[in-house]
């Protein structure tokens, strides 16, 4: 059994598609789905969708894009929809400092206080619904690595789509955080994340598709979809030279565990 532990099935490039997609990664394998949210509406049909279909699973929160939204009525709106049993995380949560770093275009994209601000506020909630949460890093590791330490003990975690190089990623598996790969390791111009592959204990690693996109190579231009795990699971038992059932193994019982799925 594989599980995908960030898909976003609910995103447009999914429309009238979801079911079929879901029949297609248990041909694969594929058993488990956790749908992550990114804004308030996302969190919602991310419930929705797990309400409907027994493969998927839930996490609730605001992604640094939607940090501006955070208002009075967030916390108690997310809240309540994490008393659905399904929902298993506090997620997508983080910082992304890429677009602070770009053109003007992105003027009114939010600042980092804001995007600092909203992510403690989003740790804040997992602490008080005791689920382990999900986080987004972007360009942004310094800010990511002193906040999560300041609640260090307290919190569980992952870094998905993991994209840093080894100083961080040692960082983030000494507060006992996971860290997540997806189809972006399979790409020529990953070798700074074999690295980090190489020397990340297994059992400290899951594996996700974060779809629609980082479709692995071997389906590059397409629309990621979550039977396409598998891929990531073959490249990281290519670089760690172990067995692709090792690996399927290892992270399915990992994700089990650390989200408490049935």
């Amino acid at each position: 059994m594989f599980i995908d532990t960030h898909a976003h099935l609910d995103f447009p490039e999914f429309k009238g598609e979801i079911g079929s997609a879901i029949a297609r990664a248990k041909s694969f394998g594929v058993e488990k789905i956790i749908n992550v949210g990114v804004d308030l509406g996302t969190s919602k049909r991310s419930v929705e969708i797990a309400r409907h279909y027994p493969e998927i699973y839930a996490a609730v929160g605001l992604h640094p894009h939607s940090s501006l939204d955070l208002d009075m009525e967030t916390r108690p709106y997310l809240t309540d929809l994490a008393k659905n049993r399904k929902v298993i995380a506090v997620g997508e949560i983080g910082l992304n400092y890429y677009y602070l770093k770009r053109s003007s275009k992105f003027a009114n994209y939010p600042k980092r206080e804001d995007q600092i601000f909203c992510f403690e506020q989003m740790l804040d909630l997992a602490l008080e619904l005791r689920l382990p949460v999900i986080v987004h890093s972007r360009e942004a590791e310094a800010d990511i690595y002193a906040i999560l330490k300041s609640y260090s003990g307290a919190l569980r975690g992952v870094v998905h789509c993991f994209s840093g190089d080894y100083d961080f990623a040692k960082k983030i598996l000494d507060l006992n955080f996971l860290i997540s790969f997806t189809g972006n390791i399979t790409y020529s111009k990953s070798k700074d994340i074999e690295e980090v592959i190489k020397k990340t204990p297994l059992g400290s690693i899951m594996i996700e598709t974060d779809c629609p996109y980082l479709a692995p190579e071997a389906y590059r231009g397409e629309r990621n979809e979550p039977a396409y795990v598998i891929e990531v699971a073959k490249k990281i038992a290519e670089i760690k030279q172990i067995p692709v059932a090792t690996v399927e193994q290892s992270t399915s019982k990992k994700s089990l565990q650390f989200f408490g799925m049935e």
